[in-house]
This record gives C-alpha cells, structure tokens and sequence, in this order.
C-alpha cells in the first residue's frame, strides 16, 4: 500500500569542516539515519528495498564545503516545522548544520527544476597563481564572448560554448595576500553547443 505524503519540507543545511570529505551518496546515507532517529513520519518508497522520500538538490563535490545545501522530504503526517527542525537539528552528524527548515507545497516541482546556478568561493594562493596575472585572466573571461571548448562523449568530440555557463566571475585580494574568486555558475550542462 502506497504512503499518503500530507507534507513537504524543504531543509537547508551546511556541510562544513571533516564533512566536506564524505562523498553524496555516504551524505543521502547520514540524512536517512538523522531522520530516522529524529523519529519523524517520513514517507517511504514501496518494494523490496524501501527508501525514504528524499530529494537532494544537487550534490556537493567532494573536498567541497557548502552554506547551503538543500534538501526536501515527504512526510506522511504533519509535523510543526519548528519542531521538525529542533528534532532533526538534534539528531544530525557532526559537520552536517540544519540552516532553515520551511513548509513547500507537495506538488510543487523538483528541487533540481528550480535550482539554475550556484556561487562557489576559492581562495587561491599567491604562489599558486600570482593576483595580477590571475585578474589578467579573469578580466579575459569577463569580456569574452565565446568559450569555445571541446568535450568527448561517447567517443565523439563535440564543441560547446561555456561562456553562457558562467553568470559572473570576480577575483578580490585578501588581507593576507590570497586571491578570493568568487563564481556564480549555471548548473543547466552545455545549453548552447557550437558547430
């Protein structure tokens, strides 16, 4: 018999410190056990191998650390979302931050559907890279209008401009002399392929 989801709550949350060393799947894993002993009625899938109903927005790369991570689940009964949030905020791995927790409607579309860019923050040191010809190379980005690059598939090279993947680009220096570049990118792959 199928579950009856009655609610959808869209969770925001960090993963900071020795967490940005464990891989997507083993994160989705450390979720299922979190929500598992926060005791809520979190709606299931139906068969033989029944998982919760979870849905990542997008995963984080490994080595990465992230402010805002996104996460929705389906529960079966209605929860309070303050309750749901100090329940889970409770239960949750070390690393692993419950940010916010908000009621979303249940037929809404995909938490991957509203997702269209992400802002990632490197921190370049000065003997990697020095700041001016970094800001060089920058400046280069910003004013192109074409990126044009290769990418194979399935044994097949085909051409594609990343330019309209990167929404901005901006370097800044530190107070200890690091290069802070700050990249606002489109998550959509490949939009526009070049002849």
């Amino acid at each position: 018999m199928q579950s009856l989801n009655v609610q959808r709550l869209r969770i925001t949350f960090s993963k900071t410190g020795a967490t940005r060393f464990i891989g997507h799947l083993d994160v989705a894993r450390t979720w299922e056990r979190a929500l598992n002993r926060a005791k809520l009625p979190v709606s299931y899938s139906q068969g033989f191998n029944r998982r919760p109903k979870v849905q990542f927005a997008t995963a984080t790369s490994l080595g990465m650390t992230s402010q805002c991570e996104l996460v929705d689940v389906w529960l079966t009964e209605r929860v309070e979302v303050s309750a749901a949030h100090a329940q889970i905020a409770a239960r949750m791995a070390p690393g692993l931050g419950i940010v916010a927790v908000e009621e979303v409607p249940l037929g809404g579309p995909a938490l991957q559907m509203l997702i269209r860019a992400s802002t990632y923050t490197a921190v370049i040191a000065p003997d990697l890279l020095p700041y001016e010809t970094l800001a060089e190379r920058v400046a280069a980005v910003n004013s192109a209008e074409q990126l044009i690059r290769e990418r194979t598939s399935k044994g097949k090279a085909k051409n594609y401009d990343l330019r309209p993947l990167i929404l901005s680009l901006t370097i800044a220096p530190t107070p200890t002399g690091e290069a802070l570049l700050t990249m606002e990118l489109v998550l959509t792959p490949f939009p526009n392929r070049a002849a």
